[in-house]
């Protein structure tokens, strides 16, 4: 298999706007210029996918694009072309790591929403970052150092609020559930309440009784808030820090609201599978179960490949 697709183009001189955002998205996806109007990614079916969609819409925009597999045989040797790709995401964990560095500590709220967006760019940077570059590890270590600074007393106390208010619960939920919920209660098993029992309801203004917490329904202890689903609310109010889950959060975002906010690659192939869930099982209990084995393993695997 040839070692790089190369995208060359040559864009029209209108509209304007269209260079900025070709180079845009060439950033976006981790292509590097080899020369101009050369851009090069290492052959994968993402990398092409990512050139041919570029290509029709150059072509759409009257530009003109041609995408071709190459070996080196002169010129820039593969190592070299290498160097390219890794300078150019050092570049982009030296911005993070320097805008980390400058940040107030003082405003600790602040703090905490520009840690969250920090990691967020690490992450996109790490989706790109083909070939290892050694400032991967300074960006990650800067972040996370930053965030010791106020996590270490919040996850001491959310330890106590845990073991002391949600142990031992039942918790409520709408019945019929999907990727939401199913998600939710994996979590809540898993790292909340070892012991939880779920009841399911069709109520929809469900008054709980002694014992009882709600999620993901009206008025409940824990469900939407904003732009979050259920499973992102309970990570955050549970200071539950930690990036496997965050990864399982962003696909599971996406899937229940039909966003593509987090755009992961996988998360089409686990709606696939929530779904398959919900269609082969009626009862509530077995759609939890089923989706607690494939969140459990989707949890290792985030954990491994971070």
């Amino acid at each position: 298999m040839p070692d790089w697709l190369l995208l060359i183009h040559q864009l029209p001189p209108t509209p304007n706007y269209l260079r900025v955002k070709i180079a845009r998205r060439m950033q976006r996806i981790g292509a590097v210029a080899i020369k101009n109007t050369v851009y090069a990614l290492p052959t994968t079916e993402s990398a092409l996918e990512d050139f041919q969609w570029t290509v029709r819409e150059i072509r759409a925009e009257g530009g003109e694009a041609n995408l071709f597999e190459a070996r080196v045989i002169e010129g820039l040797s593969d190592g070299e072309i290498q160097q390219l790709f890794k300078a150019a995401r050092d570049e982009d964990y030296e911005a993070i790591a320097s805008e980390a560095r400058s940040l107030d500590r003082e405003d600790l709220q602040r703090l905490a929403l520009d840690i969250a967006r920090l990691r967020k760019r690490i992450s996109d940077v790490q989706a790109i970052d083909f070939f290892g570059a050694p400032k991967g590890q300074l960006a990650v270590a800067v972040v996370e150092e930053l965030a010791r600074t106020i996590e270490e007393p919040a996850q001491a106390s959310s330890e106590t609020e845990r073991s002391e208010t949600y142990r031992d619960r039942t918790w409520v939920t709408r019945a019929g559930v999907h990727v939401d919920r199913m998600a939710s209660a994996w979590l809540i098993r898993r790292f909340v309440d070892p012991e939880a029992h779920f009841k399911f309801v069709t109520e929809k203004q469900y008054a709980p009784k002694d014992g009882e917490v709600r999620f993901d329904m009206f008025n409940a202890e824990f469900t939407h808030e904003g732009d979050r689903c259920t499973f992102e609310v309970l990570i955050d109010r549970m200071r539950l820090d930690d990036p496997a889950l965050r990864a399982i959060a962003e696909v599971v975002h996406d899937i229940d609201l039909k966003e593509i906010k987090f755009d992961r690659p996988e998360t089409s192939g686990i709606a696939v599978m929530v779904a398959s869930i919900a269609m082969a099982h009626r009862d509530d209990e077995d759609r939890i179960a089923r989706a607690a084995a494939v969140l459990e393993d989707l949890y290792v695997y985030y954990q491994k490949k971070r």
